[in-house]
């Protein structure tokens, strides 16, 4: 059965490099924005992660292995923000300002939690996975709809964010969260009423978005995964 797993995560590397290229080219010969190309990145590698975890067996290897996806990502976006390895086109498509030291605070953040989620979670619970979109889609989106749509009506404890930005954090995590726990469901690898999950994926992205509205920079790949765990905890 190990082998099974070997090949998924064989399977799951290819196909989350192949994401990640595809980004990073399209930024490179400016197709795109880096700042559009970094929120792709940071939207799409999650659900593109957690649905790859469906290739794994019941093994007690699966999760470690597909662990080994993001850690290797976690150590690639280490290397290129110390300067260790000169990757430009990673650079323009994840960093802000095209100063590889950015990817040392977001993008590692969102790598070290995918880690640390997978292993601890994995198909065992579906807090983990919830925190994990709330992240992904909650958390981008906010970012891209604040910036276009928000300009107006800011938050009073924050001015930096809008209002609307929080509110495409609060649908766009419930989006990702109920599609993704909706597929596990029908899978059979969660049990219970599909009702009885969405309330409290209500209740969780309620809390994630609250504190993504809070002033502070650089820390939402983290905070918001860490009150969604906090909240999920709670509830299931």
């Amino acid at each position: 059965m190990v082998w099974k797993n070997i090949l998924a995560l064989i399977g799951t590397i290819a196909i989350a490099l192949a994401w990640l290229r595809a980004c990073d080219l399209l930024a490179k010969k400016e197709i795109i924005s880096s700042q559009l190309s970094r929120k792709i990145i940071h939207i799409g590698t999650g659900p593109i992660f957690v649905l790859c975890w469906l290739l794994f067996n019941s093994h007690d290897s699966a999760r470690w292995l597909a662990a080994i996806v993001p850690l290797l990502i976690t150590i690639q976006f280490a290397m290129i923000g110390l300067g260790l390895i000169k990757d430009d086109a990673s650079v323009k498509a994840m960093s802000r300002s095209g100063d590889r030291r950015e990817i040392l605070l977001g993008p590692l953040f969102y790598g070290i939690i995918f880690v640390l989620l997978t292993i601890i979670y994995w198909k065992d619970s579906p807090v983990g996975l919830i925190a994990l979109m709330i992240m992904c889609g909650g958390d981008g989106f906010a970012d891209i709809i604040g910036k276009r749509f928000g300009k107006k009506i800011r938050i009073p404890w924050a001015k930096e964010k809008s209002l609307i930005g929080s509110l495409a954090m609060l649908v766009g995590g419930m989006i990702f969260s109920t599609a993704l726990v909706s597929i596990f469901l029908a899978l059979n690898i969660f049990s219970g009423e599909w009702l009885a999950y969405f309330y409290k994926i209500v209740i969780i992205c309620l809390a994630a978005t609250v504190i993504e509205s809070l002033p502070f920079k650089n820390i939402d790949n983290l905070s918001v995964p860490v009150v969604a765990v906090i909240v999920g905890e709670l509830l299931f």
